[in-house]
């Protein structure tokens, strides 16, 4: 019997490269998994839609929208699955030709968009507090008025006098015409709303992004894509809670003043604002 090397000795040498190393979307979900989270539960806590949370622990990263995107979204899951962003971004970056330019990409969700509810003034009661005042200075100068030209008649009867083509004796009533309703308040009125409130002010004047507001109970003031140049402007009596996609592209006002927080291009923040504030919650 001869003496040789068996099959399994035969083998080619596995090199433990770079390759053979767990993938980002493997280590997210191992991760995941560990931390006894369903990609439900994840979703719900980072706003990440579940398709792309399914897209990118199977290392697929086109629905993120783009490497802007797709970076802010392997930090948000990463610190929700108490795993250090940083390792994770650097490898794609390595394997998606370095960090990208700050230039928000194409929409992050195509999410519908719902517009806050935002309460007017009472224009009802305010038109019929002014035909109130109208009606009673009109009443006014027409006793007042219609005394004076009794007065002069009488006058004029006494004297002989004919009438002449200047102003007539007995005054006019003057009426007035109600005050027209005034403009709804604009964002940098509304930006310095009253000292009970929370009002919040977000724009993008660098570029695009997604934002998601908040009240205090929870319920969804807005969700959706802020277009460069658009503003939203929300107010509660608590609080208000936000997500932005690309942070780098935001510039808040939190109750009249301009929160001067740089935020890196790409970045995805969760802030919370209070009537206490400017101040980062």
């Amino acid at each position: 019997m001869s003496i040789g090397n068996s099959p399994e000795d035969e083998r080619p040498f596995e090199d433990v490269s770079e390759e053979a190393r767990p993938s980002i979307g493997r280590i997210l979900k191992d991760a995941r998994l560990a931390a006894g989270l369903t990609v439900d539960e994840v979703s719900t806590a980072t706003r990440v839609r579940i398709a792309i949370v399914h897209a990118i622990e199977a290392d697929d990263f086109a629905p993120c929208g783009g490497d802007v995107y797709a970076r802010g979204h392997i930090r948000t899951l990463a610190r929700e699955v108490h795993l250090d962003p940083a390792p994770l971004l650097a490898r794609y970056d390595a394997g998606h030709g370095g960090r990208p330019a700050p230039t928000p990409a194409a929409p992050l969700f195509e999410a519908e968009r719902i517009r806050p509810e935002r309460r007017g003034p009472n224009w009802t009661a305010a038109m019929v507090a002014a035909i109130v005042v109208v009606i009673g200075f009109v009443g006014f100068t027409a006793v007042k008025g219609g005394g004076s030209g009794d007065d002069g008649a009488q006058a004029q009867a006494a004297e002989g006098s004919t009438a002449t083509t200047g102003a007539p004796a007995s005054p006019k009533p003057h009426t007035s015409k109600p005050a027209a309703p005034k403009p709804a308040p604009s964002d940098s009125a509304i930006a310095a709303a009253p000292q009970d409130k929370v009002t919040v002010q977000v724009s993008a004047p660098n570029g695009r992004s997604w934002i998601s507001a908040k009240d205090h109970n929870g319920r969804m003031l807005f969700d959706g894509l802020l277009d460069k140049g658009q503003s939203k402007t929300f107010q509660d009596s608590t609080k208000i809670n936000l997500i932005l996609g690309d942070a780098g592209a935001i510039q808040l006002f939190v109750n009249g003043k301009k929160i001067e927080d740089q935020f890196q291009p790409g970045a995805v923040e969760r802030l919370t604002y209070t009537k206490g504030d400017p101040q980062v919650g």
